[in-house]
């Protein structure tokens, strides 16, 4: 028994210990091991709001993640003048203007990174040795048309990218076919960002002289598209999770999705990736972010490597001598 009370003691000093610890961090004057740490615990309004983005987008926040949701939730609050979360959570679910909101928050919480040029060796392979093969398996056809759907594509430097490339292979491979790039996202800012197409020296770091003076126009200190590079270039605000819009897409012959299945729970995954496989013709490509993989995700894809890149293509797709068609 005195062995016992020894090791009850020694454990309330360590209790103590970690609360001052804590108490000197500023995290918490609460006695958190009394209190069963209720104070780390997210509060169930914010929970709940996290349920409603993931049913309505399929983009999940893990606990460790709610500080950015709660960021977002909270610049809508001031835009609103809402002083609870509770008040907002009841913007989100029940008020009549709910859907609304629901899109000013996703616009809030779904701004991502990008530049012009962003994965130069992805592009190289694209160039040199996808796009010859998707051109060598449509060649047949009377219609010559290549059409490629950015997925997620933010603030437009991805499809803007994509359509300089294709012009810059007009002449060698492309004369005589019809091209058309879709570039959907689900955030209604970036997406007027991209229609504007006025970028700055951040987004343009990678640019070569060549596509600054061919394809862009100076504005001030920034640079805008002009209307070359926006020819055949389609925007459109697309929700990935929306299974009866994405039906719609069909005939790609190449998908870029890159840097967005990583906002995405396993389920939310299988289900975007399922649709890109019936989007994609049989000749397809599907390209990923660096470290994005469709290991334990989806097994109807083939991973293909490429020079300095990786690329899948439908696991249905036949073969002749070990090698794609």
């Amino acid at each position: 028994m005195r062995c016992v009370a020894s090791r009850l003691h020694q454990l309330g000093e360590l209790q103590n210990r970690v609360l001052i610890f804590l108490e000197g961090l500023c995290v918490t004057t609460v006695p958190l091991i009394r209190a069963g740490f209720a104070e780390l615990l997210p509060k169930p309004e914010l929970v709940h709001i996290r349920d409603v983005i993931y049913q309505a987008a399929g983009i999940f926040h893990p606990d460790n993640k709610l500080r950015l949701l709660l960021d977002g939730c909270g610049r809508r609050m001031s835009e609103l003048r809402i002083a609870s979360l509770q008040e907002y959570c009841d913007c989100l679910t029940v008020k009549s203007n709910r859907q609304e909101e629901l899109v000013a928050l996703l616009n809030e919480i779904t701004i991502g990174e990008t530049s012009f040029f962003r994965n130069q060796q992805q592009l190289d392979a694209f160039k040199s040795i996808v796009l010859p093969r998707i051109i060598q398996a449509k060649s047949p056809l009377p219609i010559r048309q290549l059409r490629i759907w950015s997925a997620g594509c933010s603030t437009g430097e991805e499809p803007y990218t994509l359509r300089m490339l294709l012009l810059e292979e007009a002449g060698p491979q492309l004369g005589g076919w019809n091209t058309e790039i879709l570039a959907t996202d689900l955030n209604q800012r970036s997406l007027a960002h991209a229609h504007e197409g006025i970028y700055g020296s951040h987004s343009t770091r990678n640019l070569a002289a060549i596509y600054r003076s061919k394809y862009f126009t100076p504005l001030g200190d920034k640079l805008q598209v002009n209307a070359q590079a926006r020819s055949n270039v389609n925007f459109g605000r697309l929700n990935l999770s929306d299974d009866s819009r994405m039906t719609f897409m069909k005939n790609m012959d190449a998908i870029f999705c890159c840097n967005v299945l990583i906002y995405f729970d396993l389920a939310s995954k299988r289900r975007v990736i399922q649709h890109f496989f019936n989007t994609l013709l049989p000749h397809g490509y599907l390209f990923l972010g660096r470290s994005e993989s469709l290991y334990g995700v989806n097994d109807e894809f083939r991973l293909v490597h490429l020079p300095g890149a990786t690329a899948y293509v439908r696991g249905d797709r036949p073969l002749t001598g070990g090698k794609l068609r």
